[in-house]
């Protein structure tokens, strides 16, 4: 397997009422069966051969979770790629960094040893960036009447996973325009400048394929990136809203019963 350091954003906060039910303000904080997404992950990670260094970014509360088996906990920048630059830094300027960095959200329930290892191998490592792509059958097979968000392209209806396999190099590379996309999601308009108008009009009209989103992403971070195909559809739920909640608690239970399906 592919030797790889580890970034794990875990700053995310819910909504108060979510909170209210789940006791905490903190995505990765979220206890499920008796422990928090974030030391599932945490888990799951450390029983890969790959793994090496692992650093979270997060506040105190995260801190006191994770800091006793990660390498190291960062404080928490102004934004979301802010917070992963942060760990890319703490790792390259480390001894013997990895020619790899696994970034991966702490808010997945069913990650497991399993997923994250078939989603590692079906990456190709001349890659600058891995996104893992999820058919809409997969999901709904792995998740049946759970929500997500899909996009329908020529070649299929897709929604991509919330981990993700890059190089140091592509990452320093794409610094800029990923701080420019982050800056302007909430903009429609902002998004086409940086897009370009043919790109959101095949989009909008559902006339691209999985290759030109990926030949568009390449244009945008000036680095090597492909789609994979066939990752596990359990790197694509997480839990942001209260429902989410909800379903993955009901799944957790059926499927410690033996009753995957049908959840």
């Amino acid at each position: 397997m592919i030797q790889f350091d580890v970034i794990i954003p875990a700053g995310g906060k819910i909504h108060p009422d979510f909170e209210r039910v789940v006791g905490t303000d903190s995505k990765a904080l979220i206890r499920l069966e008796g422990k928090t997404v974030l030391s599932g992950t945490l888990e799951s990670l450390r029983a890969l051969p790959g793994t090496r260094r692992i650093v979270v970014i997060g506040g105190e509360e995260v801190k006191r979770e994770a800091g006793s088996v990660v390498d190291e906990v960062l404080p928490e920048e102004k934004t979301g790629p802010q917070n992963i630059f942060a760990g890319l830094r703490w790792l390259t300027n480390s001894y013997n960094p990895a020619n790899h960095i696994l970034i991966i959200t702490s808010d997945l329930p069913f990650v497991s040893p399993k997923a994250l290892e078939a989603f590692l191998n079906l990456c190709p490592p001349d890659k600058d960036f891995c996104v893992p792509l999820i058919s809409r059958e997969s999901f709904i097979d792995a998740f049946p009447r759970a929500e997500a968000t899909f996009v329908t392209l020529i070649d299929g209806t897709w929604t991509t996973g919330c981990a993700y396999l890059v190089t140091p190099k592509g990452m320093f590379t794409a610094m800029e325009p990923i701080e420019r996309v982050f800056a302007n999601r909430k903009s429609k308009l902002g998004m086409a400048r940086i897009l370009g108008l043919n790109f959101v009009y095949g989009y909008l009209t559902q006339k691209l394929t999985v290759s030109d989103v990926e030949t568009k992403v390449k244009e945008v971070l000036n680095c090597s990136a492909v789609a994979v195909p066939g990752s596990p559809p359990e790197l694509a739920y997480d839990i942001d809203y209260v429902e989410d909640y909800h379903y993955a608690m009901q799944a957790i239970k059926l499927r410690s019963r033996g009753s995957a399906a049908h959840v």
